[in-house]
């Protein structure tokens, strides 16, 4: 390995390590940490962050990777070393922009945000966590700011997580897949054969669906003996290694759909990582390229597969032997159509899947409204349930169903929701190319097995971690750049079929 490079992945190394303590401790906070504990662990990860970033913006950091760059200039596009300091090159440029004064507020606001939320939402009281919103949203402004942007201050944060599409893109993309989906939803709504989904609406007794949950994660390629299910407010996975990587669902006595559903969708998240190349280890291209790359992954394994007529044409009869009260007398075709009921709904977790983008454009449209300063926080509540009324067709009766229901603007991270509906069309493309370039793996899905599919993840996507870029990836595995279209084709075929339209 070359001297300078040498030195290079060194210190990578124990920046790396420090970024896994600090989402140790934020994993802990939401999955076990008693509350009292808040205080003092906000204080231990602003401590981490600190050091981190003082770590990772120092001059001697910067002139490592240029060295390193220098000695592995003529390296294969493709490899690992030029793929590191490609990749550090720019984070490096990023995270220089960001004071350190503003990586501590930063910090400390969040830290102190989440709890609130929780209990807000909890208590249905918006006017509780407007003050910190507001100073979250205020951490967003800022941060776009330092970063810069040419035409739209939206573009700065998104570009953090898809790395080189812009708010306009974006927009193109939403507004093409809202209009092409739209005659279908309506189609439904209006000539559709009815779907009940009361066998889905009764009671489930926790330590069955716990059980059930252990039972199929590993059919959607979830490697247990390098994960762990454990239970959280709002769901999601963790990974501080392709050996540790964790899954959270939530679990509902009267509800079957978020703890199955949640279950295969965090699983998808951690067999990405749990895919990543041994050889990348303790570098940060052990994790997924995008946000929007790495939600194509559960939301394929959460509704491609999950919500597939193969793979409850197989696995029904383990969830009847788990519930066989509940489901005494039920075919295996009615639960498929059940948990494929189009229904608008307030919760986008819960959302079908020809409603959820909605919910996601709606975000979208309401963040870029916050951080150019032509909504205020005071006003979001009205704004939001004006939005779900107009794009969803339903008003939530309440804060905690409507604008108080995901965590994410605990934070300033900005952006983020797009790639949400991102990772639909990307994973609508990835399945439409798997199945075109080995036919095996649709026979198989009819089936209900995934192994096939899991595979050509694993060699397309899974193992390459961070070395390509979101564009530079569904180009490789696809042959094409990033369309609405497969998404289209995937939910018309699916509900024409279901809804015998």
């Amino acid at each position: 390995m070359p001297e300078k490079y040498q030195a290079l992945l060194q210190k990578v190394n124990q920046i790396h390590d420090l970024e896994k303590a600090a989402q140790l401790l934020a994993w802990d906070r939401q999955v076990i940490m008693p509350q009292a504990g808040n205080e003092i662990r906000v204080q231990q990860m602003t401590t981490l962050r600190q050091l981190i970033h003082e770590m990772f913006t120092a001059d001697e950091f910067g002139q490592l990777i240029a060295d390193a760059a220098a000695e592995t200039a003529d390296y294969p596009y493709d490899s690992n070393e030029a793929s590191l300091v490609r990749y550090l090159q720019d984070e490096y440029a990023d995270r220089c922009k960001l004071p350190a004064d503003f990586i501590t507020r930063r910090a400390e606001i969040s830290g102190r945000a989440t709890p609130v939320w929780v209990q807000a939402r909890q208590d249905n009281d918006f006017a509780a966590f407007q003050p910190w919103l507001e100073q979250v949203v205020e951490l967003g402004q800022e941060m776009a700011g330092y970063y810069g942007y040419e035409n739209d201050p939206y573009d700065a944060l998104v570009d953090k997580f898809e790395k080189g599409i812009t708010t306009a893109e974006v927009r193109a993309l939403f507004d093409a897949q809202k209009e092409a989906t739209l005659p279908l939803l309506n189609a439904i709504q209006e000539q559709g054969r009815p779907v009940d989904d009361a066998l889905v609406n009764q009671h489930f007794p926790i330590d069955q669906q716990k059980a059930f949950a252990h039972y199929i994660a590993p059919f959607v390629g979830y490697d247990f003996d390098r994960g762990y299910l454990g239970t959280a407010v709002h769901p999601f996975a963790s990974s501080f290694s392709r050996w540790d990587a964790r899954i959270t669902t939530r679990w509902y006595a009267h509800f079957l759909n978020p703890s199955l559903f949640g279950t295969l969708h965090e699983s998808g998240h951690a067999i990405y990582e749990q895919g990543t190349h041994p050889d990348l280890a303790r570098t940060p291209l052990a994790r997924g390229t995008s946000s929007g790359i790495h939600e194509s992954q559960s939301r394929m394994m959460e509704n491609v597969v999950g919500r597939s007529w193969g793979f409850w044409q197989r696995h029904f009869p383990a969830l009847r032997d788990h519930f066989p009260d509940q489901f005494n007398g039920v075919s295996a075709r009615d639960f498929y159509r059940a948990v494929n009921k189009v229904k608008p709904s307030f919760i986008r977790v819960e959302a079908d899947e020809v409603t959820y983008n909605l919910h996601i454009i709606l975000r979208f449209e309401l963040e870029q409204a916050l951080i150019s300063g032509d909504l205020a926080a005071t006003d979001l509540p009205t704004a939001w349930n004006d939005k779900m009324q107009e794009m969803v067709g339903v008003t939530p009766p309440t804060d905690r169903e409507g604008v108080l229901q995901d965590i994410h603007w605990t934070r300033p991270s900005f952006g983020y929701f797009p790639t949400y509906a991102l990772g639909n069309l990307y994973a609508a493309q990835f399945h439409a190319a798997a199945v075109e370039q080995d036919p095996t793996i649709g026979e198989q899905l009819a089936d209900g097995d995934a192994t096939p599919l899991i595979a050509w993840l694993g060699d397309n996507i899974h193992q390459h971690g961070r070395k390509f870029t979101p564009g530079e990836l569904v180009q490789r595995a696809t042959g094409k750049p990033l369309s609405h279209r497969p998404f289209v084709r995937y939910l018309i075929e699916k509900f024409t079929d279901i809804y015998e339209l």
